[in-house]
């Protein structure tokens, strides 16, 4: 029996394989596949990671470090979105990639435990893209990291008893930057033009997000920073974030948010992420109004 030890677990796969196959023919979607695999599995090794197996189209890997983990992670969709050879006439190949840090045992070249159940269940919550990780793997994460990590969900995967807290990382937002990913990547923020500071108001309150208050939620609930009462808001109804130079909103509600801003047509944001510029309106779970209780006015101030 193999000794047990704390690990960062990485499954990832291409997603839509089998429309592979029937796009592209037998031969050529296994040389696609193919490609895929020994893409994930450069990245993998060249951030410390070891490939412990691939299956069809997935790739599972471990790292010591969970910033080992998620660069290699990135640097897998990083180098997927730029493969010529990737495009095909219908849209880019792409993966869904899942995270998760804890115990696992290895034995025979092989990892075993719920750790690495967890990983693989974070691959099936992903979307076309995405990167999903845990609670646990987030913990483990260097200052850098977490400021590219955003809770998107409250989901039970399926098999799980439980429900667990899902973090997006948001890996696109540097992909201009990036030459070996992270390192330079979360640190190269753009200073010109950069909102100092995200100014919300609603029903005669206001409220601040800035470098010194970086987050704040709003919902029905009272132990929200903005409480906005109404039918379609959820107790817990949307976080906004300070990302480095950006301000963000992560709809976690069950009817959406809203939003309307300066030349833009309303947008609706539902279980995901939006970054809000110049001003406007953010409806709870209906358009938004200005004046009414369950609409938000925010303004982006450089």
């Amino acid at each position: 029996m193999g000794a047990e030890r704390e690990l960062a677990i990485v499954f990832a796969d291409v997603v839509g394989s089998t429309r592979l196959y029937e796009l592209l023919g037998d031969l050529r979607a296994s040389e696609t596949v193919g490609l895929c695999i020994r893409l994930m599995r450069q990245a993998t090794e060249e951030h410390r990671g070891t490939v412990i197996k691939t299956m069809g189209d997935e790739v599972m890997a471990t790292f010591a470090s969970a910033d080992d983990a998620l660069t290699a992670a990135a640097e897998m969709q990083k180098v997927m979105a730029v493969q010529p050879m990737l495009h095909l006439p219908d849209g880019q190949v792409t993966l869904r990639i899942g995270c998760h840090y804890g115990p696992v045992v290895r034995e025979h070249r092989d990892v075993f435990g719920a750790a690495v159940a967890t990983a693989n269940r974070m691959t099936s919550q992903a979307k076309p893209g995405q990167i999903i990780t845990t609670a646990a793997m987030v913990e483990q994460l260097s200052h850098l990291w977490r400021s590219a990590v955003r809770q998107v969900d409250l989901a039970t995967p399926k098999g799980a008893t439980a429900e667990v807290l899902l973090y997006e990382v948001l890996w696109q937002e540097e992909i201009d930057d990036v030459t070996s990913m992270v390192r330079p990547l979360v640190m190269t923020p753009s200073p010109r033009h950069a909102p100092a500071r995200l100014l919300l108001r609603a029903g005669g309150t206001e409220f601040v997000v800035d470098a010194r208050q970086t987050a704040m939620t709003v919902g029905r609930a009272d132990d929200n920073d903005l409480v906005l009462r109404g039918n379609l808001v959820s107790r817990l109804h949307a976080r906004i974030e300070q990302a480095r130079t950006r301000f963000v909103l992560i709809d976690q509600s069950t009817n959406g948010c809203f939003v309307l801003g300066e030349g833009m047509p309303e947008l609706f944001v539902r279980r995901d992420t939006f970054v809000l510029q110049g001003r406007g309106l953010i409806g709870l779970g209906q358009s938004p109004q200005a004046g009414t209780a369950q609409t938000l006015e925010f303004v982006c101030e450089e």
